[in-house]
């Protein structure tokens, strides 16, 4: 079984009630949701909240909540992978034991269902035991300066000051909006990170919504997206 899990908890300080949160018109936990639904490749699609209204909002938007987060998998200090591990855990204990789980962030309204297909592709195809998106960096992290407190500089990778940015290896982050597993590798808590593979975004498909601002950036990308294919 192919199981998606959202985790989405109620409790957000930055933006408050960031999951069902409008968003260009709909909640935001509804493109998460949506995505999923459209890539058609999963058995369920489940939300792990703690939170009764975002329980309601996903119910609406075409997900399951058969279960309720338990309070110490949702403060500020939770980390994603026992989370995940603990939905698979109370859905294998109700006969759902899944194979292959994708954590997918709730705040990802830019998220491409294509994306989900492309990596659980190469996730079926290899021997890794997670498969996520990354961006590359804009800049070559191997020229960053560090900035002291009265303006001056250095660099923070001496090693590399005299070396042309066209010669230095490109580097990546984490986009942050899902992580393809299998299900053994969550329960036993191996991080994506160090035991996974990466597909490459392009460097509109995903922004980190963490600040006012940053959701301001991301609603101007959506309609803009919604704009040019409108125009297609």
């Amino acid at each position: 079984m192919k199981l998606a899990i959202i985790p989405a908890r109620g409790g957000s300080k930055r933006i408050p009630r960031k999951n069902v949160k409008p968003f260009c018109g709909k909640p935001m936990i509804g493109y998460a949701i949506d995505a999923a639904r459209r890539a058609e490749v999963f058995d369920r699609i489940v939300v792990s909240t703690d939170d009764a209204e975002i329980a309601d909002v996903a119910r609406a938007a075409g997900a399951e909540v058969p279960f309720m987060r338990p309070d110490e998998l949702a403060n500020d200090q939770a980390a994603t992978v026992p989370v995940i591990a603990h939905a698979i855990g109370a859905l294998a204990a109700g006969g759902s034991a899944p194979s292959l789980v994708c954590c997918i962030y709730p705040g990802v309204p830019l998220l491409r269902h294509d994306d989900l297909r492309r990596s659980l592709a190469m996730l079926e195809d290899g021997t890794s035991d997670y498969v996520f998106p990354v961006l590359e960096f804009p800049a070559a992290v191997q020229r960053a300066l560090l900035r002291e407190a009265d303006g001056r500089v250095r660099p923070m990778y001496p090693q590399f000051t005299l070396t042309r940015t066209q010669d230095l290896p490109p580097a990546y982050y984490d986009a942050g909006q899902f992580y393809w597993g299998r299900a053994q590798a969550w329960l036993d808590g191996h991080s994506p990170h160090t035991h996974g593979r990466a597909i490459v975004l392009a460097a509109d498909t995903a922004v980190d919504i963490d600040t006012p601002d940053d959701w301001a950036r991301a609603e101007a990308l959506y309609q803009a997206r919604q704009t040019l294919r409108s125009a297609a």
